[in-house]
């Protein structure tokens, strides 16, 4: 600790016999004028008089001096800040009137470091305090818990703090919380609070359940909430928080609705957790619901960029262009929201049109920007667009190509068959491939069919990350595809040797402020029976239309028959003749899909969306497809 902590010298008491503040009547309209301005501001003009008072051998009230660090953190700038620190340790060290409380304006300064971003120098202050208290410890606590990569630091200050004979109060616990990286130690710290009766605490409970949901640990988060006799906004929102950041968007919903049946108002927090969770689940109902909530913070730019991304991500695509163009203010999250949402509900040509947009009359593109730029290119084929915005991105906006855009290129290069080409963008990349890239290569690979290349950027792949069962999946499928069974047979038995299992494909939909999710083969869904019938009569309904199963899709050596009943229980079949049993006249059926559409299941929605009249909208982990009229927005490129 006193390594870390070096000691200096700080705020000294003041000499016997020096003048004393307020023996110096002609330095009262001074010392007037400083303290309004340190209420009042303009931060210039209190700093302006910092030599005058030092010229005048008096120091201000530490009052006045704590509001003009506060000042200082609001308008004002680090060197600011070291300029109020060498006025006041300059007056200490000179005698010049020293104020009572010196303690007082230290912890001010250790917190004005740390609210800076400067945590050395809010260390070095710290080790350098001849007094130091619960605030003193909290502040420094609190601020190493929060900065990246530091966080043992804060749980060393902690230590070292009751150490020193310090009892940590409410507010340390709460801060030394989010320091927790494992759940021994949090186990530890929930011990150490539950011993000094803290256990009730609003505020501790609270960060608690942060740090179970931090550790993935939402069980415990939701046990610790349950136990709560009391519970105020603050812990509302931090369980719905939790949930919509851990991806369990059902169950931050679910506890949205408790909270409002509770009699509680929702805030801009709790607003944008649960549009979250919405955006994740493709829970439309519920995010047009919240939208209401919105409505009463119209100037709120986060709260309506949220909605955006919720309504592009749930395919609503005419929702999100009437709230875009409804807007007050746009920025460049706004702007970058819209195109890469059009361009993954596979509306590539208007999401180049809104960017052309965005250059004549809205702020300046961002890297994210021209992700979504290069995804529209990739998604509609276009080549060439996409190679002119990759080499004038940064001519054009001071943007340098990162990995993202260079995947971009890799997949828009993938996509359109130009494998050779792909291959030789990667070997003039001025940094080594990564896994994403290399994964990217491969999905390209598998789609036109080129074992050769797919081996080679699978070996890539699991040379960086042997572990890596993704890629052992993917080449087997390319394999498979080829029906070249042997080969497919010895990845698997590689796979199988390691325990690996293929991830199975799941689909869920929206009915009813209800989630309901259906697996490939799986017939446990309590309205089965008559998912089965529906399924049964829109195979009729399609094979008139000329449906018929492409069993090339079934990536095991099976007979056709057995083929045929397995394609026809895909997830997103059961999820299909689900949601048009149960839909609703004007409305479309929504599905979430947790792997991409296979071939012959886009094949069968195309056909259900024209013989039933119905809009389909299925989002898989990369794009949209709207299907419609027997037609789907991806154009059958995806």
């Amino acid at each position: 600790m006193r390594s870390l902590l070096k000691r200096l010298p700080c705020l000294a008491a003041p000499r016997r016999g020096c003048c004393c503040l307020h023996s110096h009547s002609n330095t009262r309209p001074l010392l007037s004028t400083f303290s309004r301005l340190c209420d009042d501001g303009p931060l210039p003009a209190a700093l302006a008089l910092l030599p005058d008072l030092a010229a005048a051998g008096v120091r201000a009230d530490p009052v006045s001096l704590c509001r003009l660090i506060k000042l200082c953190v609001r308008h004002g700038t680090a060197s600011d800040g070291r300029l109020i620190h060498r006025h006041v340790s300059g007056a200490a060290n000179t005698g010049g009137g020293a104020p009572h409380n010196s303690l007082f304006v230290s912890n001010s300064l250790v917190s004005m470091y740390a609210k800076f971003g400067l945590l050395d120098d809010a260390l070095e202050l710290f080790g350098g305090m001849p007094q130091r208290n619960v605030v003193s410890w909290t502040t420094v606590v609190a601020a190493l818990a929060s900065a990246g990569g530091r966080k043992e630091e804060a749980l060393r200050v902690f230590v070292h703090m009751q150490r020193d004979g310090v009892a940590p109060n409410s507010y340390t616990y709460s801060s030394v919380l989010g320091a927790c990286g494992t759940p021994r130690v949090l186990a530890a710290v929930q011990a150490a609070f539950l011993k000094v009766g803290l256990d009730s605490d609003v505020f501790v409970r609270s960060s608690l359940i942060d740090a179970y949901m931090k550790l993935g640990d939402l069980d415990d988060g939701r046990r610790v909430f349950d136990e709560m006799v009391t519970r105020d906004l603050v812990v509302w929102n931090s369980i719905i928080a939790g949930f919509a950041q851990s991806g369990d968007g059902v169950g931050a919903v679910e506890l949205f609705m408790r909270m409002k049946e509770s009699g509680f108002s929702s805030n801009q927090g709790t607003l944008t957790s649960v549009l979250r969770a919405c955006t994740g689940m493709v829970m439309l109902e519920v995010g047009m619901q919240v939208h209401a909530h919105v409505l009463k913070y119209d100037r709120d730019l986060i709260l309506h960029n949220a909605l955006l991304d919720m309504y592009c991500k749930c395919g609503s695509l005419q929702d999100a262009d009437a709230l875009f163009k409804r807007m007050p203010h746009r920025d460049v999250i706004s702007w970058s929201t819209m195109v890469s949402g059009l361009a993954q509900n596979g509306r590539s040509t208007e999401a180049l049109k809104i960017f052309d947009l965005m250059r004549s009359e809205g702020p300046a593109p961002n890297r994210i920007t021209m992700v979504g730029v290069l995804f529209a290119c990739s998604h509609a084929g276009l080549v060439e667009d996409g190679w002119y915005c990759f080499r004038s991105m940064e001519k054009l906006f001071g943007i340098q190509p990162e990995r993202e855009h260079f995947n971009c290129m890799v997949d828009l290069l993938g996509r359109a068959g130009k494998l050779d080409e792909a291959v030789k963008f990667i070997s003039e990349m001025n940094f080594e491939p990564d896994l994403v890239i290399w994964r990217t290569l491969l999905g390209a690979c598998r789609m036109h069919k080129n074992a050769n290349l797919a081996a080679y950027a699978a070996r890539e792949i699991i040379k960086l990350e042997p572990e890596d069962q993704g890629a052992r999946i993917l080449l087997s499928n390319t394999y498979a595809d080829l029906r070249q069974w042997s080969d497919a047979e010895k990845s698997w038995k590689a796979m199988r040797h390691q325990g690996a299992k293929k991830e199975p494909g799941r689909s869920w939909i929206e009915l009813g402020k209800q989630v309901h999710v259906f697996i490939a083969g799986d017939f446990s869904h309590p309205c089965s029976a008559g998912i089965i019938q529906e399924l049964n009569r829109l195979f009729r309904r399609v094979t008139d239309l000329g449906y018929v199963p492409q069993t090339e899709f079934v990536l095991q050596d099976l007979e056709s028959e057995q083929k045929e009943d397995l394609l026809k229980y895909h997830s997103e079949k059961l999820a299909v003749a689900f949601g048009t049993m149960n839909s609703v006249e004007g409305k479309p059926v929504r599905i979430m899909k947790n792997l991409r559409i296979c071939g012959d299941c886009h094949s069968f929605v195309k056909l259900v969306s024209k013989s039933e009249g119905k809009v389909i909208i299925i989002r898989d982990p990369v794009r949209f497809h709207h299907f419609q009229d027997g037609v789907c927005s991806c154009g059958d490129y995806w």
